[in-house]
């Protein structure tokens, strides 16, 4: 459904945001709304300009997107309260993930008890991890191989996929980088690095419970070759996150990543979900939103 000015209009006022149209589309501009975007919060709250919840959830509908993402719990009743989704909702740590049995009890309460909640607020994506390779560190930690990692995220992975397809989610895998060594911009030791890896225990445990976080930024810094990763997995995509690379900042010109051409790509190739603003804003956080919208608006 595409959206004009009138319509952004309308909806600011009816929540209150008229302080915000100066993000909408301009008189005779209008978007596509093919790309269903939403915001990933903790850029945005914990780091960037530390908007409050409210700050964000209104930001969110002035921009005529879907909802946030990553949004903690005690917040989610400000999506509900304006018909917005958490795309993709929290439960386990990337550090000790599903690769290690040891942490399988925890992240296996952590997990149920995202779908719960997620499924309860008629949300669609709970975020999962394979894990550090080595937690030897941790309680209960230990170094774990890639193939013993593996067998161990498939197995876990099984189990709760079962539990996912009750609560009518799924969870959603996520690649992270292994080579940027800045917090939050990569991850050193990081089991499920490249894409062919997490997709290997994806398709062996072969449920609609356990589908493909797309992570743009991920993907390009250890595999690259966007397109084509897009157009082989594309009936395992269940969710999309984006940021420049490398920095993980804006999607702009200032980038390597075609943010068009990927977003080209998920629709010739059916992807109908939702496309996470996963990144860390270095400028004015509002202005970057509205531009990476519009680059998204294919």
């Amino acid at each position: 459904m595409s959206h004009t000015r009138r319509n952004f209009l309308k909806t600011a006022a009816t929540a209150g945001l008229l302080p915000f149209v100066a993000c909408l589309p301009q008189e005779g501009e209008e978007w596509a709304g093919k790309i269903r975007q939403v915001i990933a919060a903790w850029p945005f709250m914990n780091a960037g300009p530390k908007w409050q919840a409210a700050e964000l959830v209104q930001h969110a509908i002035a921009l005529g997107m879907a909802g946030v993402e990553l949004l903690p719990f005690e917040h989610w009743h400000l999506l509900k309260a304006h018909g917005l989704v958490c795309a993709a909702t929290r439960s386990h740590t990337f550090v000790r993930g599903m690769n290690n049995k040891n942490h399988h009890p925890e992240c296996f309460e952590a997990l149920e008890k995202a779908m719960q909640r997620t499924a309860a607020a008629g949300f669609p994506n709970v975020m999962t991890f394979t894990g550090l390779a080595d937690t030897s560190n941790e309680p209960n930690g230990s170094l774990v191989s890639a193939e013993a990692g593996m067998k161990n995220c498939i197995d876990g992975y099984k189990k709760m996929a079962r539990l996912a397809e009750k609560y009518g989610v799924s969870m959603v895998l996520e690649p992270l980088n292994s080579k940027v060594d800045e917090p939050m911009k990569g991850h050193p030791g990081y089991q499920g690095d490249h894409i062919a890896y997490c997709m290997e225990i994806i398709r062996a445990v072969s449920s609609p419970g356990l589908r493909l976080l797309f992570d743009v930024y991920h993907i390009q810094v250890m595999d690259g070759n966007l397109i084509h990763h897009i157009e082989q997995y594309a009936e395992y995509i269940g969710h999309v996150q984006i940021a420049g690379v490398p920095g993980r900042g804006e999607i702009g010109k200032q980038q390597e990543v075609n943010y068009k051409a990927v977003m080209k790509a998920l629709l010739d190739n059916g992807y109908r979900g939702y496309v996470g603003h996963e990144w860390i804003p270095t400028g004015d956080a509002l202005s970057g939103l509205k531009e990476a919208v519009a680059i998204c608006d294919v």
